[in-house]
């Protein structure tokens, strides 16, 4: 860590939890905490819980957690340093200007070290275009029509010919093998040792919001297989939740985004003046994109190829953008194949024109629907009619539903209330469908959770851990009872430990804080699992006090059983003689606890 560990925690503390996660994501107050819609994966009913008093975040749905500095690291894409930094910013703590030696950057945490490493691959391809070796790529990217400040925006380069080139700089500016390998740039074998990932590739460097390199696409140069080749996922890079030119497009003026399918069509919309063009990077549009540019705009274009894969793309985006609360309308580029092709053909001015003449997100579903029915037979027409009725179930919202009927029954000159009724119809079928298939499901899950070995002993401990943080007496009742031993997970014995230390030196506890001392995104969200066991709330006094003494002698049983099993193996007499003292003790001591 840069900083002293005072300072961090006086930045956590100066930044409520609430007030940061609320300016990204719509809360509610519930009960003791807020809830929200989970910003890290898709749901309908809110499962993000933000505790104030507690000063951490859990998900329900998805398992995330953690604390202030983890949210803005996820949320953002920051490294540790960089999310202090804004926090301490936004609580006007000054942090000290520090000097790092080539020892403390070597020390520095892994995704700040990647990032680097990306950040210096960057420099490099982009010297490579600039240099002989690069004349070729160079020539390839202005016939593209590319002018040399579009080049430069979006820094383009060059992977030479040779296998190993970016390999041997970055060994001689000083980076391990171990970090080369965890990167994802190069690829090393016993038999053929190191060798770059890329190589005689046009290199398009892919960006996280924040202008930092955190993967490349590459382009063959010549016939090589295959033609366009991304990095994998890293450390640094998901590429289900990243976009292609997504640093320009949030700091665009329009007020909504384009979606193109590749890298050329977002850099032509760009050079054409169209700052707003992003693009999926080689994988079918996800839902975490859609999210991702939610935080920007409310309204999106699908601005794909035109042919029948294009056309499919759209259809499969549409739903997702629509489950993220964007509305969708889609760009028309025919006789031209994608953005790249139509303004090199027409320019700029045409395709706002298409833009402008966008079709509505359903009636284009509709409009590639038809084009599977001839409407001159009477029976391919009526079939078109009844699946264009069930399309237009989709609208919950009765007006809204009538509205397009409406617009339909215009269009393909058809009564308005004979497609209303037949909408409707087609709707109560849909009601005794969806009743039947939702009691299956739940008997189905009922059933499998009778059938599923009950996981009770962690969920008692969870259950004591965050009792413990949310009510400080339950230290006193459980004090001489119950130790940080006798949590029985490895990483549960390791969190009381923190838990019961941090109590004696300070008498309170502050999940926040410990959250802080596991590194790992994972070790994180498990232990913010930890502090959020669900307690059921509508309880009497004496149900509190029952279920947790319940629990405490749960803990302490399965802790007294686990020494028992040693002493025997130890062949420990005395240590047997202890455990089965406190084992005859337990029932005593679960009435003292139940009345205490």
């Amino acid at each position: 860590m840069y900083y002293p560990e005072e300072l961090v925690e006086e930045v956590r503390e100066r930044n409520d939890i609430v007030d940061v996660v609320g300016s990204y994501v719509k809360l509610q107050k519930r009960g003791a905490n807020h809830m929200g819609l989970c910003p890290f994966h898709n749901e309908k009913s809110p499962s993000f819980s933000v505790s104030g008093s507690k000063q951490m975040y859990h998900c329900f749905g998805c398992g995330v957690g953690g604390n202030v500095f983890t949210f803005l690291m996820e949320y953002e894409n920051y490294t540790f340093v960089e999310a202090l930094r804004v926090l301490a910013e936004r609580a006007g703590v000054k942090l000290p200007e520090l000097e790092y030696s080539e020892e403390a950057k070597r020390a520095a945490d892994l995704k700040t070290r990647v990032l680097e490493l990306y950040k210096e691959a960057g420099k490099y391809y982009f010297y490579q275009l600039r240099s002989k070796q690069g004349e070729e790529a160079l020539a390839y990217l202005r016939n593209r029509g590319l002018s040399e400040e579009t080049i430069t925006k979006f820094g383009l380069g060059y992977s030479t010919k040779y296998s190993d080139d970016l390999y041997q700089y970055m060994k001689k500016a000083g980076y391990e093998d171990t970090l080369l390998r965890q990167s994802g740039l190069f690829t090393m074998e016993e038999s053929k040792g190191a060798y770059d990932k890329f190589w005689n590739r046009v290199m398009f460097p892919i960006m996280d919001g924040n202008n930092k390199v955190i993967a490349f696409g590459g382009r063959v140069m010549g016939d090589g297989v295959p033609k366009y080749l991304n990095s994998p996922e890293t450390i640094i890079f998901d590429k289900s939740r990243n976009l292609f030119g997504l640093n320009f497009a949030r700091t665009s003026r329009k007020n909504y985004f384009l979606i193109c399918e590749g890298y050329m069509d977002v850099i032509a919309l760009h050079q054409a003046g169209f700052q707003n063009a992003v693009a999926s990077l080689g994988t079918a549009f996800t839902p975490q994109q859609a999210r991702l540019m939610s935080r920007y705009t409310k309204e999106v274009y699908l601005t794909y190829d035109s042919d029948g894969a294009g056309v499919a793309a759209a259809i499969r985006a549409i739903p997702i953008l629509k489950e993220a609360g964007l509305s969708a309308k889609v760009i028309d580029m025919k006789p031209y194949k994608d953005p790249d092709e139509f303004i090199k053909a027409l320019g700029a001015e045409e395709y706002q024109k298409r833009i402008d003449q966008a079709l509505n997100s359903f009636f284009f579903e509709i409009s590639v629907l038809e084009r599977d029915y001839d409407l001159e037979d009477p029976e391919q027409k009526t079939k078109f009619f009844n699946e264009m009725a069930k399309k237009l179930l989709v609208f919950t919202e009765e007006i809204e539903r009538n509205n397009y009927i409406e617009a339909l029954s215009r269009k393909y000159n058809v009564s308005y209330e004979n497609l209303r009724k037949l909408v409707n119809r087609y709707g109560a079928q849909m009601t005794v469908v969806n009743v039947a298939k939702e009691t299956r499901e739940r008997e189905k899950e009922q059933n499998a959770k009778k059938s599923r070995p009950e996981e009770g002993m962690q969920k008692s401990q969870k259950i004591l851990l965050t009792w413990l943080i949310d009510d400080s007496k339950a230290f006193d009742r459980i004090h001489g009872i119950i130790t940080a031993d006798d949590f029985t997970e490895e990483l549960y014995r390791e969190v009381a430990n923190m838990v019961f230390e941090q109590y004696e030196s300070e008498h309170k506890v502050t999940p926040a804080k410990i959250i802080n001392r596991f590194e790992s995104k994972e070790m994180q969200n498990e232990v913010a699992s930890l502090f959020s066991t669900s307690i059921q709330l509508e309880m009497t006094e004496a149900e509190r006090r029952k279920l947790f003494a319940d629990t405490v002698i749960r803990v302490k049983r399965a802790s007294l059983d686990i020494a028992y099993k040693r002493a025997i193996e130890d062949n420990d007499i005395m240590a047997l003689q202890n455990v089965m003292k406190e084992q005859y003790g337990l029932e005593k001591l679960h009435s003292s606890l139940n009345h205490g």
